[in-house]
């Protein structure tokens, strides 16, 4: 996995935050910058996740979804059987 150097610009007070936060967890600013895009990418799968979940909600019209699931799944237990 590659690399890139890359300069950004930030506020006096976010500078002052992270030498803050890298120092009391004795990692590298750069490090710190790492875990924060880490974090940001981890929730915002979870919030598209979540969205699918809240968009998709209720779609199912065809009575009870976890009754259909269950005589679903009986039919693959009684041809497994066979």
């Amino acid at each position: 996995m590659g690399s890139q150097r890359t300069i950004i610009t930030i506020s006096d007070k976010d500078k002052a935050w992270l030498e803050t936060y890298s120092r009391l967890r004795k990692i590298s600013m750069a490090e710190a910058i790492r875990r924060g895009i880490y974090y940001l990418k981890k929730k915002e799968t979870e919030d598209t996740y979540q969205t699918l979940v809240n968009e998709t909600k209720g779609i199912w019209q065809k009575g009870d979804g976890l009754e259909y699931q269950q005589r679903i799944r009986s039919e693959w237990e009684s041809s497994d059987a066979q």
